[in-house]
């Protein structure tokens, strides 16, 4: 690494409004504590607790975003820091807010003939029976905008449609349908222009819920994936250019499902991933020797304005 000084005052946004502040804090203090590690002068800022135009007027030089979901992932405070002329890590504008609207990033996976499963967009009119019709059962159900898997419901019978849109629309008025794919789940972290090796994830009952993403050990992620090395090249290929279709960059995840027949489906792609001691991106970095303090220099080396 190059002279942290070469940084400046460096802001980890972290915490913020959203459903995922519980664990944008997490992410933030880990980032926070391995900058500091590393000599970089950075420091904790909240954008739900301080006001944004304090960045400019203290002299901050550029900001990592630890923020998750609305309000840090979905374009917004990337808007404000290219008003304010202050770089940031990950993607821009357009492609935070792609990426964090699943519904619109599907569509342009769709219009590049990129893999993704079936979905229909549901409101307080939808007829859910038709759509379990449509899709065929089981379906995923989750609100079109928030992360972390939260407000998300495997449906597996017709019935359990209503009480599944009722937990999604708490969070999103926009909630989608989705055909769900059932066999293995990876998930390919992005560093640069580089997709680090896949990891497979095991969670109990197939359940890659919330609480299993961050609050259990009980999940299992398998790093060497297992797949043959081609078979993962071509993974890591299409999540490469999952990503770039959406306008991302700097780095983010894409997680992806294998069906019965070892054909790929894209799931979604993440701009500010986790950053916890359970989250993905560290745990590929860790897999091609790059340390967690080294893999927050190397993203925080990537920052822009616009």
């Amino acid at each position: 690494m190059s002279a942290p000084a070469k940084f400046g005052k460096v802001a980890v946004l972290m915490g913020g409004s959203s459903a995922e502040r519980e664990i944008s804090l997490m992410s933030g203090t880990g980032v926070l504590k391995a900058l500091k590690s590393k000599g970089v002068d950075a420091h904790a800022f909240d954008p739900a607790e301080r006001d944004i135009f304090d960045l400019k007027r203290e002299g901050y030089a550029r900001c990592f975003i630890a923020l998750h979901g609305r309000g840090g992932e979905d374009g917004t405070i990337q808007g404000a820091l290219e008003m304010l002329g202050v770089p940031y890590t990950g993607s821009g504008v357009l492609g935070s807010a792609l990426a964090m609207d699943k519904a619109r990033a599907k569509q342009v996976w769709q219009a590049r003939g990129l893999p993704t499963p079936n979905y229909e967009l549901l409101d307080k009119n939808s007829d859910l029976r038709g759509v379990a019709a449509r899709l065929g059962l089981p379906i995923v159900v989750k609100p079109a905008e928030e992360g972390s898997s939260i407000g998300i419901t495997k449906v597996r019978a017709a019935g359990e449609l209503d009480e599944a849109y009722a937990l999604a629309v708490n969070y999103d008025s926009a909630v989608i349908a989705e055909k769900c794919v059932e066999g293995p789940e990876y998930t390919a972290s992005i560093v640069g222009n580089e997709a680090l090796p896949l990891i497979r994830i095991e969670a109990p009952e197939g359940n890659y819920d919330y609480q299993n993403k961050y609050f259990t050990d009980d999940t299992k992620y398998i790093c060497p994936c297992g797949l043959p090395a081609q078979k993962e090249e071509v993974l890591k290929a299409l999540a490469l250019d999952s990503f770039e279709a959406l306008g991302c960059a700097g780095w983010g995840r894409v997680d992806l499902m294998l069906d019965a027949m070892g054909d790929p489906w894209l799931l979604e792609a993440n701009t500010s991933p986790g950053m916890t001691g359970h989250s993905l991106v560290p745990m590929a970095a860790k897999a091609v020797g790059i340390s967690y303090e080294d893999l927050c220099v190397k993203i925080l080396e990537g920052s822009h304005v616009g």
